[in-house]
């Protein structure tokens, strides 16, 4: 086997035609060795020491390698873990840049640095050689014919984001090919892509399809890391979702499918921890590279600096770690096309040790760089470390998950008092919040669900978690759901109580589409998808998590058809999609304000309305451009309420648009002015008016 000195960039293993060039950084080795594996990944074929180290990065040159070829490092180096040092060359290491990886990892004591059992824990030294149970790296050919892929550019204000599962969205459909259900093929499937097209969402922000490992503990437990946030390999995508006899092309078909239908592809990164835990836990890549460089260790070296909740934190304040970040992030959007990233744990990324700082070196990084600057980036804006929760503090160009605006709209809707002023601030953005330095209302992704915690179905048939399938004695998930069963927890045949369920979660949508900002769906809640009362199903790799692809029984195909419509009346009208926020400043001659709200006699409200703790029935007047008026009315209270409509008497016409207490919206009925609407109980109502005649 030929080797020559080679370059020490690109890192990674590099294509080139000829031959694979081969980098690795890691300023505290004594030696690397490169390992080339048979076809299957069982045999060792060859060990050879990466010739050259040149600042900081070991490499080699190989010209006899192609792509297929499958390897990974041993490193050699001091294993002092008090002194932040853990090489261990028994240890077969992944490719911080692998492109591809072979097979999952098959959990043994091998796997990790130090002998399990030991009375000196994590400070002894194992011996054993991993190989064995690791999967191995894959040397790929990036070469792709995209043809005539065009990204669809959604602007921001225009954006509706669907939050889905690669594998959750299409196991159980029963008409994507069996063996491509679950995988990336699956999603590009014209049937699954139609569904979507058809909801009217404009972008699918999946969950993590980064390379990722099933945690140990898991899979002792007969479970399994369904959702992903335990990222190993930040350039590869998860074999988990590679459809059999097919490689990463097949991720990037399934980008060029959905762009050709007008959906963005976002995906969800996890840049803050990896899968290797804290001390304790194994040594699979980066902790046996180069422990004390790619981590933030503790004031004593032998533990981690941990913000992630989850063991480590990753080092961005390195520059060769930032530099794989950043690497990562362009490898997803130059060559595999994808539109922009919602970051988890954001917070964790802009932290100088404690503090947090919207002028960490990522976001500066971030905010200069050609190709990042101009995708879509949201944040997580929380982290478990001292003053965690950052919301609105990012800097221009972000847009942020609000947990606010969901914690404020489930708890109005369960009848909560003294939350109108945050329902008023829901509905128009929070500027509050996110009218700093130039950002916009779509800063604020508004949601009701998501991944983490109910479903919408679940939302309204459970008052607390039922989570004993995680084998965690009810202990995990948030008890802090403001959620309401509506009269009985879970399943029910009383017909009331259903009919009041589906009222309330037609509720919570008609909020969301109605609402400033960018509007978040949880993939199946429009279809009535239920986690049986589970709110932090991470671990349930079944149909707890599968989206149900069934025949609708006659209710739930009148709430599907009501969730298109919603999103279609957003889509229609350009004053609920703002590009600024709204202040109530005067609009057209000055005998309007862009917004006004009302009281139920039609008064504006003052100071004190908004202090009273039990309204719970409002009105939103937003009056656009040219004159042309949209009412939102809504009432959580348990009886109908008499709302006396804006305008002047003879000069004003108001029609219903968009009401919650049927099963679609719908136009019904004209009101002359002057006139007093019966606004139902427990309902969303929306009426137009073209302005005043005369």
């Amino acid at each position: 086997m030929r080797v020559q000195p080679g370059l020490p960039y690109p890192l990674g293993a590099t294509w080139d035609g000829a031959g694979v060039n081969f980098a690795l950084f890691s300023a505290h080795a004594e030696k690397v060795e490169l390992c080339l594996f048979d076809r299957k990944g069982r045999r060792e074929l060859r060990r050879i020491p990466l010739p050259e180290y040149s600042h900081e990065v070991w490499h080699g040159y190989l010209p006899d390698v192609r792509p297929g070829q499958l390897y990974g490092y041993r490193v050699h180096g001091r294993y002092e873990p008090r002194r932040g040092h853990r090489f261990n060359p028994n240890k077969l290491l992944l490719d911080p840049y692998a492109k591809m990886l072979s097979g999952e990892v098959r959990w043994h004591d091998a796997c990790f640095g130090y002998r399990l059992g030991s009375s000196r824990h994590d400070l002894s030294f194992d011996r054993r050689d991993s190989a064995f149970v690791m999967p191995k790296c894959v040397v790929i050919d990036p070469a792709a014919t995209w043809g005539d892929d065009i990204r669809p550019q959604v602007p921001w204000a225009e954006t509706i984001i669907y939050e889905a599962h690669v594998k959750g969205m299409t196991a159980l459909h029963p008409d994507v090919p069996e063996h491509l259900r679950g995988t990336f093929a699956g999603l590009a499937d014209s049937r699954v892509i139609d569904h979507l097209v058809k909801l009217g969402v404009t972008a699918v922000e999946l969950m993590p399809v980064q390379a990722f490992f099933d945690d140990r503990y898991l899979v002792e437990k007969g479970l399994s890391n369904y959702w992903g946030y335990n990222t190993i390999g930040f350039f590869a995508p998860a074999t988990r979702y590679i459809s059999p006899h097919a490689d990463v092309h097949e991720f990037k078909l399934m980008v060029r499918k959905l762009h050709a239908a007008g959906i963005e592809v976002i995906l969800d990164v996890v840049y803050n921890h990896t899968a290797e835990g804290n001390e304790s836990g194994p040594t699979l890549s980066f902790r046996g590279i180069d422990n004390a460089n790619y981590y933030i260790l503790a004031d004593e070296p032998r533990h981690y600096f941990d913000t992630t909740g989850c063991g480590n934190t990753l080092n961005l304040k390195h520059p060769r770690v930032l530099q794989m970040v950043m690497d990562s992030l362009r490898y997803w959007v130059e060559t595999c096309h994808v539109d922009g990233f919602r970051f988890d744990l954001t917070t964790a990324l802009g932290r100088e040790r404690d503090a947090f700082d919207p002028s960490a070196v990522f976001f500066d990084t971030l905010r200069q760089d050609p190709v990042l600057s101009r995708v879509k980036l949201i944040a997580e804006p929380w982290d478990v470390g001292p003053d965690g929760y950052q919301l609105g503090n990012f800097p221009p160009g972000w847009a942020e998950w609000n947990g606010a605006y969901r914690d404020a709209v489930r708890a109005y809707w369960r009848g909560d008092e003294g939350v109108m002023p945050d329902v008023a601030r829901s509905l128009l953005g929070w500027s509050d919040l996110f009218e700093r330095r130039g950002r916009r209302p779509w800063a604020s992704i508004n949601f009701v669900t998501c991944h983490d915690g109910f479903t919408l179905a679940d939302l309204y048939a459970y008052d607390v978690k039922h989570n004993e399938a995680n084998l965690e004695d009810n202990q995990d998930g948030d008890d802090d759901n403001r959620s309401w069963n509506c009269g009985a927890e879970g399943p029910t045949d009383d017909s009331e109580i259903k009919a009041l369920r589906l009222r309330m979660r037609r509720n919570a949508l008609a909020t969301l589409l109605l609402s400033h900002g960018t509007p978040m769906l949880l993939m199946g809640d429009e279809v009535g998808r239920s986690q049986g009362g589970n709110n932090n199903a991470y671990c349930q790799d079944n149909e707890m998590n599968w989206l149900q692809w069934r025949d609708l029984d006659p209710e739930e195909e009148e709430f599907s058809a009501f969730v298109r419509d919603l999103v279609a009346f957003r889509r229609a009208r350009p004053i609920l999609r703002p590009t600024r926020f709204l202040h109530g400043r005067q609009v057209g001659d000055g005998s309007d304000r862009d917004v006004v709200w009302l009281r139920p006699d039609g008064a504006e409200m003052c100071a004190e309305d908004w202090q009273d703790p039990i309204v719970k029935v409002l009105g939103l007047l937003l009056t656009h451009t040219d004159r042309s008026k949209l009412l939102i009315l809504l009432n959580a209270f348990h009886e109908p309420m008499g709302f006396r409509l804006p305008g002047k008497p003879g000069a004003t016409e108001w029609r219903v648009v968009m009401r919650t207490d049927t099963g679609a919206p719908q136009h019904e009925g004209v009101w002359q002015m002057p006139a007093t609407f019966d606004l139902p109980a427990r309902a969303v109502v929306a009426l137009e008016s073209d302005g005043e005649r005369g």
